[in-house]
């Protein structure tokens, strides 16, 4: 039971077409990617998270929040998508959200929309979201960027890593089960850790923490 998903082979490239080939029918590719429809808007003030899909996948509650990681203090650094180098000890001062996830997992592209319309809610506040991306291609990474690109207003993205760059380090150790996050408040400490679907609470818990 729980939302989560075990790290599999599968990935999103097995949906997208050759290169050279055109894209079949755009909308069909995204629902398939798990982007659905586009929750309703929410206020900066107040971010909320979305309902839940009358699907048996969720329909079940979300899985309880873990204790914090052994790990204190997290360590994260690498390039971003655009190639940018990235260090999370610069975020120092934010309430920072890190998530683990994979194109080949389904409870982590299903949670996508929410996370995105949260971090536009909190747009203005020293709030940052890092999605560190587990593919074991960047290819199939890029190739759900490029459908998100066409999609998600600039507004709603966020950083995104990709674990198996060359420079990306962290010392959080491998992730069994995804998607995993954390929470880390303003002076850098993992204050709750989460292993499948974010729970409603910790948007509450990030609203205290700013």
């Amino acid at each position: 039971m729980g939302h989560t998903c075990h790290i599999s082979q599968v990935t999103v490239r097995q949906g997208l077409p050759r290169s050279g080939r055109s894209l079949v029918t755009l909308g069909a590719f995204v629902f398939a990617l798990g982007l659905g429809a586009p929750l309703h808007a929410q206020t900066p003030q107040t971010p909320q998270t979305s309902q839940t899909s009358q699907t048996s996948q969720t329909s079940q509650p979300p899985l309880p929040k873990t204790p914090a990681a052994a790990v204190a203090t997290p360590h994260i650094e690498g390039k971003t998508l655009e190639g940018k180098a990235f260090a999370l000890p610069s975020l120092k001062g934010k309430v920072v959200l890190v998530l683990y996830w994979s194109t080949g997992c389904a409870v982590c592209r299903d949670k996508m929309p929410e996370l995105r319309t949260n971090y536009e809610g909190w747009a203005g506040k020293p709030f940052e979201l890092v999605a560190v991306n587990t593919d074991a291609r960047i290819k199939d990474m890029q190739d759900y960027e490029n459908i998100i690109s066409r999609t998600v207003p600039t507004r709603q993205r966020f950083v995104q890593l990709w674990a198996g760059d060359s420079s990306y380090r962290d010392n959080l150790g491998k992730h069994a089960q995804l998607p995993a996050g954390y929470l880390i408040d303003k002076s850098g400490k993992i204050v709750e850790r989460y292993t499948g679907r974010i729970p409603p609470e910790a948007w509450d818990r990030i609203a205290d923490l700013l």
